[in-house]
């Protein structure tokens, strides 16, 4: 259950999904599917080359569009790499940045992270950045350490308005597409732990900021994870794939959200 100084936030990552027509289909069930859903900002995160094709087929709904991921230069000689601006140009209001898929299979580091957040804010976008540990991390009890250095390499020297228009999105690597699931008390102990080092940063304005958690969220465990105060919603992977499943996640996600 949110705070009311934030809105619930549901982001659906496509990942390496989806042909042009059927990026279309799913988005445009989505809408349709969550269009009585009052309450919740929601998006969803095709392909690069589905992007614009997506915009416009969501044009006027009220469904946002991110990108999964951009590079820190605006332009030059970087072969197959997508700019903040080019993002912004296809009609993209949000990045994904840091996943962990970036992070363990691209060897994407704390720095680079960094600088694409500074990038994607310079733009106009608004950055979803991701922090996580691995299960060897955690086991190692080093999860609030891992977690600290990448909020601080991505977030900490940022200006407070720049930093209040950032999400972050928690998704402990161990339970990324694993069927594996932090338990509520797992992930809330963490966003509880991010709450805290954005509050040293800004003090109360730290309360606006959202922090989404990701990993293996399905219909069956939304509700007990996002009855969590400091559990702002959900960055979906596999799930997101499905427009009922979405579309129950958004539902159900947001009902548990409110404040009652």
């Amino acid at each position: 259950m949110t705070s009311p100084a934030r809105r619930p936030f549901f982001c659906g990552n496509w990942k390496l999904f989806g042909s042009l027509a059927e990026s279309v289909a799913l988005a445009t069930g989505v809408r349709d599917a969550v269009a009585a859903v009052d309450g919740s900002d929601v998006a969803v995160a095709p392909g690069f080359v589905a992007l614009t094709t997506v915009v416009q087929a969501l044009r006027g709904s009220a469904l946002a569009v991110a990108g999964q991921d951009c590079h820190f230069e605006s332009k030059g000689a970087f072969t197959g790499e997508v700019s903040p601006g080019q993002l912004v140009e296809a009609g993209c209001r949000h990045v994904i940045l840091g996943h962990s898929e970036r992070r363990q299979l691209f060897a994407e580091t704390d720095a680079a992270v960094a600088r694409k957040t500074r990038a994607a804010l310079a733009a106009g976008l608004g950055p979803i950045v991701c922090v996580g540990e691995t299960l060897a991390e955690r086991d190692g009890g080093q999860t609030l350490s891992r977690v600290g250095t990448q909020l601080q390499a991505a977030v900490g020297d940022l200006a407070e308005a720049d930093l209040l228009r950032c999400v972050i999105a928690y998704e402990p690597v161990w339970a990324i597409g694993t069927g594996r699931n932090a338990t509520p008390g797992q992930a809330v102990e963490v966003h509880a732990f991010i709450r805290e080092q954005l509050r040293s940063r800004v003090g109360a304005a730290a309360e606006s900021v959202r922090i989404l958690y990701g990993g293996s969220v399905k219909p069956d465990n939304v509700a007990g994870l996002m009855r969590e105060k400091e559990i702002d919603g959900a960055l979906v992977g596999g799930a997101s794939l499905a427009v009922d499943s979405f579309a129950t996640i958004v539902k159900e996600g947001t009902r548990a959200c409110t404040p009652s």
